[in-house]
C-alpha cells in the first residue's frame, strides 16, 4: 500500500486489514501509533525501479495499490515526479496487480452532464494533468490493473489543506472570527473516504483489468450549500464570508456528477455514506486533531 500515511492510504489500509489482507504499508515516514499492519519507510517519488520491486517481493505483494502522489502545497514539477513518473516506475517494477488512485480533475470540464468513463479527458490543471499521464503510464503498459478516477473525498481525517478540511479545522479551533474563502460557485461530486476504501478493496480482488472505473457519490453538490451545513451543524454562529468575484461577474461554475454505474456493475461497488454522515464524522475528526492544540493554549 503506497501512500499508506496520508488521508485516503490510511483508510484503504484499515480496510484491507478488516477484510483480512495482510498488509504492509509504505510511506515516507512511518507513524509511532500502533497499527494492525506494518508500515515501510521508503521515499517513493525518488524511489529505484528496483528498489520498490525487491519491496514487493519480499512480501510476496499479490497487489500494489498507489495512494500516493502530490495535491496540495507542491509545485508542478514535484506533482510530475509523484504523480507521473512514480507509476511509470511502479510499472517498470513489474507488480503482479496494481490499482492506481485517480482523479476526476483528469476529466475536462462538463456541462451539466454526468461524468462516465467515456468523458473526455482534457484537465485544465496541474493535477489533472500529472494524474491523466500516471493512468495513462499504466493502462498503456497492458499491466493487470485498474484506474478508479476517484471524486473528491470527504470524511474523518480529511486535510486541512482541502475546502472541507479548512472549514472543519476553522470551526474545530473554536475561533469566532469570521471564516474567508473563495466564491463558492461551483458544484461538485463528493464521495466518502470509507466508500473509496470499499472500493479499492474490491478492485484489488476483482478479475477486472485494462479498465478506468469511476467512484463518486452519484450527485452534483453546492459547494456553497456543503459549507453552509458545516458551519450550521457547528451551532456557534460562524460567519461565512465568500470573497467577491473577480470583475464582478461570475464565470462558468464548475459542475460534477460522477457516473458509478460501471463500479456497480464491475465491482458490485456504490456509495454508502450519506453526505451528512460524512461531514458529521470529519467535524468531529478535525475537533479530536484540535483538542491537544486548545488544552496547550488554556493552560499558557
Amino acid at each position: 500500500m503506497l501512500g499508506a500515511s496520508g488521508f485516503v492510504g490510511g483508510h484503504v489500509c484499515r480496510a484491507f486489514a478488516a477484510a483480512g489482507w495482510r498488509v504492509a504499508g509504505v510511506a515516507r515516514t512511518a507513524r509511532s501509533a500502533a497499527l494492525p499492519y506494518e508500515i515501510h519507510e521508503l521515499d517513493l517519488v525518488r524511489a529505484e525501479p528496483a528498489r520498490i520491486a525487491e519491496l514487493v517481493r519480499r512480501h510476496h505483494a499479490d497487489v500494489v495499490v498507489n495512494a500516493a502522489g502530490a495535491v496540495w502545497g507542491v509545485t508542478e514539477d514535484e506533482m510530475d515526479l509523484g504523480n507521473r513518473d512514480l507509476v511509470r516506475r511502479l510499472v517498470e517494477a513489474g507488480p503482479p496487480r496494481l490499482i492506481q488512485l485517480g482523479s476526476v480533475h483528469e476529466y475536462g470540464p462538463v456541462s451539466r452532464t454526468a461524468i462516465t468513463e467515456t468523458t473526455p479527458t482534457a484537465p485544465v490543471t496541474p493535477y489533472g494533468r500529472s494524474k491523466l499521464a500516471g493512468a495513462r503510464a499504466l493502462l498503456d503498459s497492458g499491466a493487470d490493473g485498474l484506474v478508479l478516477r476517484v471524486s473528491n473525498v470527504s470524511g474523518p481525517g480529511t486535510s486541512p489543506l482541502s475546502l472541507l478540511g479548512m472549514v472543519a479545522a476553522h470551526l474545530a479551533s473554536g475561533s469566532a472570527e469570521p471564516l474567508r474563502l473563495a466564491p463558492l460557485l461551483a458544484h461538485r461530486d463528493f464521495v466518502d473516504v470509507r466508500d473509496v476504501a470499499d472500493a479499492v478493496v474490491r478492485a484489488a480482488a476483482s478479475g477486472a483489468t485494462g479498465r478506468v472505473v469511476n467512484i463518486g457519490g452519484g450527485a452534483a453538490v453546492s459547494v456553497r450549500d456543503l459549507v453552509g451545513r458545516m458551519a450550521s451543524a457547528d451551532g456557534r454562529g460562524v460567519r461565512i464570508v465568500e470573497a467577491p468575484v473577480a470583475g464582478g461577474r461570475p464565470p462558468e461554475a464548475e459542475w460534477q456528477r460522477m457516473d458509478v454505474t460501471l463500479a456497480r456493475t464491475l465491482l458490485g461497488w456504490q456509495p454508502r455514506t450519506g453526505l451528512d454522515e460524512s461531514l458529521h464524522d470529519l467535524l468531529s475528526s478535525a475537533v479530536r486533531a484540535a483538542a491537544p492544540t486548545m488544552s496547550a493554549s488554556a493552560h499558557r
